[in-house]
């Protein structure tokens, strides 16, 4: 049974957690079975791909990888939860 997320694609979202953490990102893909997502310019990976058409010679091409639903968290509410927590410290 797939899982109801939080983010859907298209969403603007900052990771929370892990080495790529504060991160801003749009939403590429969603796997609700897998619990993962694919963000915009976060965790490159390098993937080899075999001689095609497009590449004659074969290449290396870099690529998003997927990161865990938890450890993403949308843009607006990280957004409202930081100035929360400036104002407070202020005050």
């Amino acid at each position: 049974m797939a899982a109801k997320s939080h983010v859907k694609k298209g969403d603007e979202v900052v990771v929370i957690a892990g080495a790529e953490r504060t991160k801003r990102g749009k939403v590429l893909a969603v796997s609700t079975t897998s619990l993962r997502v694919v963000v915009e310019g976060v965790r490159m990976v390098k993937r080899h791909t075999k001689k095609s058409q497009q590449h004659p010679q074969g290449a290396i091409v870099e690529r998003e990888g997927s990161l865990h639903l938890s450890k993403v968290m949308l843009a607006t509410r990280y957004d409202e939860r930081a100035a929360r927590r400036t104002s407070a410290s202020k005050a």
